[in-house]
Parts: structure tokens; C-alpha cells; sequence
């Protein structure tokens, strides 16, 4: 892929509009090229800008009273037989009741492809021939390693002493979006802590159990992220509380 095509994908992979291999291939353009890297850096910073609360205008509350004295119906209004009003409040509430099972299972569903697609991404790396692409326990190389890939590069804490040592880190996948993995290990066990894409769910679904493996969600530096590991549930309390405290 040459930088005039990447430069014509950047806005569609920043929207997962693009195909997966037409994302990978812009990966793999964007991982080798500094100026097409940091376009897609500036483009992802001002979709960020463009979300901030601060561009939003709220109507005065002068406009707002303006607004309701002129939807005041007249007095003289034929009101409506009851039993339409009965009829019609009970369409609406099954209306809503209908919407509010749909947005629920939606919901649902959208925890459970994220639960799986965590599992699999820590399942993949423990057949790999190594679980992580940086290998390090320094901090201040994972997290620049992050930084010459991604977006936006995770905290990176190393808890060694507390008895999980940072093995280093990787680049996954959840769904079609990239996202950063930093890896600890304890005693024989291997622990996947993925950052997760904006607009992922922040309730993983908490406690998920699957041939040993548990997902549970942590906040790491005020941002969703999900633990993946076989580590038994006090230990991984212990580790869960570690990341909490990640600033």
C-alpha cells in the first residue's frame, strides 16, 4: 500500500468502516510509515476534539419558555373519547416495552462478543510462540512502543515486587479494532490486561468464567480495560486492586 491510498482509508478505519484485511494492510502501512502514522494520530485527535462538551451550545432558558408558550394548545380543544386515551397509552407502553427488551439484548450481545473476543485473544497468545511482541519489565519501553503504533498509548505499571512482573506487551484485536495489550505474569500464569476501543462496553461481563479462564473488568488509568487469565479469584483481586490504584 503506497501513503496516497493509506491517506484515502485513514477516515473509514477511524470509523471500522473498513474491511478487515483493508484495515490490516493499513496497519501494516502505517506501523512502517512515520508520516502516514502521524496523520492517522491527528485525525483520531481531532475526532477526539470534535467530541468535547464544550462545542456543544445549549439553547438560553429565555428560548426554551418561548418554545413552550407556543405549543400551548387552545382551551377549547374537543377532548379525546377515554377509551382512545386507554388505547393509546397502551400501544405506546408496549411500543416502549418492545424497544427497551430489543436495546437490552443488544446489549447482551455486545458483552458476550466482547467476552469471547478477549478470551480468544488470550487463547491465541498462549499457543503463539510468545505472548508478547515487546518484551520488557521497563515501563518506559513498553509504553513507547505502544505509543510508535497506536493511537493513543496505555499506562503501563510494572508490579513486580508485589509479585507480577510486566512480561511486556502486544498488539490485539477486539472485533476490527486495534487495541494495546500489556502482559504480567505470576508464579506459571500468564495475564492479558487489553485496553478497550472507544464505544466498547464498559460492564465486561464481570465474574465470566470459560475452562478456567476468568474475564473481569478494571479501570486502568481512567480508562475500560478487561483482565484475562487462569489465575484463581483472590489472586486476581489482588491484581485487579494493583491496576486500580495505575494513575
Amino acid at each position: 500500500m503506497d501513503c496516497k491510498t493509506s491517506q484515502q482509508m485513514l477516515d473509514a478505519y477511524l470509523d471500522n468502516e473498513l474491511e478487515r484485511s483493508d484495515a490490516r494492510a493499513l496497519e501494516a502501512h502505517v506501523d512502517s510509515c512515520a508520516d502516514c502514522r502521524d496523520a492517522l494520530s491527528s485525525r483520531d485527535a481531532l475526532r477526539r476534539a470534535l467530541h468535547a462538551p464544550g462545542l456543544r451550545y445549549t439553547a438560553p432558558d429565555a428560548l426554551r419558555t418561548r418554545i413552550a408558550a407556543s405549543s400551548v394548545q387552545p382551551a377549547a380543544r374537543r377532548r379525546s373519547t377515554p377509551w382512545l386515551r386507554y388505547a393509546a397509552a397502551a400501544v405506546l407502553a408496549f411500543a416502549a416495552g418492545g424497544i427497551c427488551v430489543q436495546m437490552w439484548n443488544m446489549q447482551q450481545s455486545t458483552q458476550q462478543r466482547l467476552t469471547r473476543d478477549l478470551l480468544a485473544g488470550h487463547w491465541r497468545a498462549l499457543a503463539a510462540a510468545s505472548p508478547v511482541d515487546v518484551v520488557s519489565s521497563d515501563r518506559h519501553t513498553v509504553r513507547p512502543w505502544f505509543a510508535g503504533k497506536l493511537a493513543q498509548a496505555p499506562l503501563v505499571q510494572d508490579f513486580a515486587e508485589q509479585g507480577f512482573p510486566l512480561a511486556g506487551g502486544r498488539i490485539d484485536y477486539l472485533g476490527d479494532a486495534r487495541v494495546p495489550v500489556l502482559v504480567y505474569r505470576h508464579g506459571q500464569h500468564l495475564i492479558d490486561v487489553f485496553v478497550l476501543p472507544p464505544g466498547a462496553p464498559r460492564n465486561v461481563a464481570a465474574a465470566a468464567l470459560e475452562n478456567g479462564y476468568r474475564v473481569a473488568p478494571v479501570n486502568l488509568g481512567g480508562e475500560p480495560a478487561a483482565v484475562v487469565s487462569d489465575l484463581d479469584e483472590s489472586e486476581l483481586v489482588r491484581f485487579h486492586q494493583l491496576l486500580s490504584q495505575v494513575k
